[in-house]
């Protein structure tokens, strides 16, 4: 199989499936209202690219953010974790159950809290509730992947917990971090796109508010073209953060 052919593929299945999808609209004359076909969609995006694109950046900016703060906030946890086995055992079975606790069931609470005049602090509060536990579970398990052989090393040195822990475990938790970081980054945009949806508030005016919006209105075809930007950015940032992780890891390596 040729460069070219894997790189046309996806693209080929998608064509496919799309001039499937008009041709059933077209020959079965689904209503519009019910399910719009892909043409109606791209005029609807067509139409309004500008405001959607204002609701996407609105979007992708509050992920971004709950992104940065769960970082530090993950991080600087899995630091004093790495540094006390006693602060391991009393804070992962918290973190646990915050990750499997499902972030519809506490956004109303979140959104009372921020005020209601203040969504946009709610849905960047539960994204970041959303991305922490990768970014912590990964840091953690990085701070433990460390060369047994190496640790005896350090043992046989005399080194302190500090010094073990940025010497040592620090340099090889870089790659747990950075699939933990990928594997954040796009839970971070479903839970501030799952937040716009519990807030409710045209104040943010993401692209989940577009999309109730689009629905009120009974406007299928806008909410589709809703959907597919976010899709869009969506596949935008998790291969904007593969290349990071590639570059990280030959970064890791050479060291």
């Amino acid at each position: 199989m040729t460069r070219l052919t894997r790189a046309l593929a996806p693209f080929v299945l998608i064509a496919v499936l799309l001039a499937g999808w008009e041709i059933a609209c077209r020959a079965l004359s689904v209503p519009l209202y019910f399910l719009p076909p892909p043409l109606a969609i791209a005029q609807a995006l067509a139409a309004d690219w500008k405001p959607l694109l204002l609701s996407a950046w609105n979007t992708l900016s509050m992920a971004l953010i709950a992104l940065v703060v769960a970082s530090v906030l993950a991080q600087a946890l899995a630091l004093a974790v790495g540094l006390s086995p006693i602060m391991e055992r009393a804070v992962r079975p918290l973190a646990v159950v915050l990750q499997v606790t499902p972030v519809v069931a506490i956004a109303p609470l979140v959104v009372i809290w921020a005020g209601l005049d203040h969504a946009g602090r709610a849905i960047v509060a539960l994204a970041v509730v959303v991305a922490f536990f990768p970014i912590f579970s990964g840091a953690v398990t990085g701070l433990k992947a460390a060369d047994p052989d190496l640790e005896l090393l350090f043992d046989l040195y005399g080194a302190s917990r500090l010094q073990r822990l940025t010497r040592l475990r620090l340099p090889s938790a870089v790659p747990y971090l950075l699939e933990g970081h990928k594997v954040a980054a796009g839970l971070a945009l479903i839970g501030a796109v799952v937040a716009e949806f519990v807030a409710g508030s045209g104040e943010a005016q993401g692209l989940a508010w577009r999309i109730l919006e689009s629905s009120h209105r009974m406007q299928t075809a806008e909410m589709f073209a809703a959907v597919l930007v976010l899709g869009a950015m969506g596949a935008a940032l998790h291969a904007i953060l593969e290349a990071a992780e590639r570059a990280g890891l030959a970064w890791w390596r050479g060291r």
